[in-house]
């Protein structure tokens, strides 16, 4: 019982202050104090089975732990492990070896780890940040590049070469970026679109020339990135891609989709000195639009908002809008689950939304029948199973990407999660 009732007024404490805090870039949600705390020594758990709804403990629906690596062991570097959070993930596939890497952010820096044999994952090396520490990072990839940015003050964005984890014989090691491009100092994220060639940091300082909108970088050359511009219109977040959808008018554009807090914004971005804000929409019951991505056939966009469980008590819930006319966007439906637990970042791959639900962990959720406005779980794996309570612990984010289908899976708490889908 003084568990709940202290969980409730932590809750409520957190709802008052936020709505009170004015800051230069609103991000998500202050990390939390674990209510399931994990002890902060090296760890590296092996391959566990899901079977009777659990593995190693973890609830588990479908979905087998391989391994997982704790935050002090993603970062050999740290002087005081127990400090160590985690936040965004992602992934490489080396061309050249077919190797499959991790890449996970922690408040202190970037964890490379070769996962090509995901049962006995080996952490390559430790990439720090470039000036003080942040709960905020995050990493995407693009030519063989790991480009990386950061909330910490005047970090810009690190640049560095994956083909070195190619060669690194003595692990783990402590890497240098190959350049920083200063040309901004903070962000909250940052975008890439692979086929253009071009970085989009997002959640910039909202007294910049874009007031926190996307900027453009132009990174075909890695390693000497060039403004290109931006776009007037904070956003915390975006996809962008070359649109490929249902829409014939806008074939072959280079689309951008911003979660705008209070909006999704869609815009044509090709003439990168000439975006052109093509329509917006918002949606019942707004409280901070955070997240979202395409269906693989761009007919609808799946977005998260990231505070409606803790503002206004409903249950997980993500809004489903139909993307077939991008001049003119219409609310599809609601998917809401049965957790009380907040969304944060979700990707689609093939018919299937892999959901980063906070201390509900991982859900995963099948679009086959999207069409008809029906959503069904068909699985999830857990790393938070003290709770699935409305705060801000658990998974941070999911990378479904790699085909030998292993998933890695970023836990504040609890560092570097490996799964697959159970045989």
């Amino acid at each position: 019982m003084i568990k709940k009732i202290c969980l409730l007024l932590l809750l409520i404490a957190i709802s008052c202050s936020k709505d009170n805090i004015e800051t230069d870039v609103i991000v998500d949600p202050p990390i939390e104090e674990p209510i399931d705390p994990v002890d902060p020594v090296v760890v590296v758990t092996p391959a566990k089975k899901c079977e009777n709804g659990f593995a190693d403990g973890y609830p588990c629906n479908g979905y087998d732990l391989l391994a997982r690596i704790s935050l002090a062991n993603l970062d050999h570097v740290s002087a005081n492990p127990s400090g160590l959070s985690g936040n965004d993930s992602w992934g490489w596939t080396d061309p050249t070896t077919n190797k499959e890497y991790a890449l996970m952010g922690l408040n202190s820096g970037i964890s490379f780890v070769d996962i090509s044999e995901p049962t006995e994952p080996v952490v390559l090396g430790f990439l720090p940040t470039s000036t003080v520490n942040s709960d905020w990072r995050d990493v995407k990839v693009y030519n063989n590049h790991a480009f990386v940015v950061s909330e910490a003050n005047n970090h810009g964005m690190q640049v560095f070469d994956l083909t070195k984890l190619r060669t690194v014989t003595n692990p783990p090691q402590t890497f240098t970026a190959d350049a920083t491009y200063t040309g901004f100092g903070s962000a909250h994220n940052i975008v890439i679109n692979q086929t253009e060639g071009y970085a989009y940091p997002v959640g910039t300082t909202r007294s910049g020339t874009y007031k926190g909108g996307p900027l453009f970088i132009n990174i075909q050359n890695p390693l000497s990135p060039i403004d290109e511009g931006g776009f007037l219109n904070y956003a915390h977040d975006a996809q962008v891609v070359t649109y490929n959808g249902p829409d014939t008018e806008h074939l072959g554009k280079e689309i951008l989709i911003g979660s705008n807090e209070t909006e999704v914004v869609i815009v044509d971005i090709s003439d990168k000195g000439r975006p052109i804000k093509l329509s917006s929409i918002s949606y019942q019951n707004v409280h901070y639009t955070h997240q979202g991505w395409f269906t693989e056939d761009f007919k609808y966009f799946l977005l998260g908002d990231e505070l409606d469980e803790l503002r206004a008590g409903n249950k997980t819930r993500t809004i489903v809008f139909d993307f077939t006319d991008l001049d003119n966007p219409k609310h599809h439906v609601d998917y809401i689950t049965n957790n009380a637990a907040i969304d944060h970042n979700g990707y689609v791959k093939g018919n299937l939304f892999y959901q980063a639900s906070y201390t509900a962990g991982v859900r995963i959720v099948d679009l086959s029948s999207i069409d008809s406005k029906n959503l069904t779980e068909v699985g999830y794996f857990d790393t938070f199973p003290a709770s699935d309570a409305t705060s801000f612990n658990g998974v941070w984010n999911v990378y479904p990407y790699f085909e030998s289908g292993v998933i890695v899976v970023s836990d504040i708490e609890r560092g570097l999660f490996l799964i697959k889908k159970s045989e």
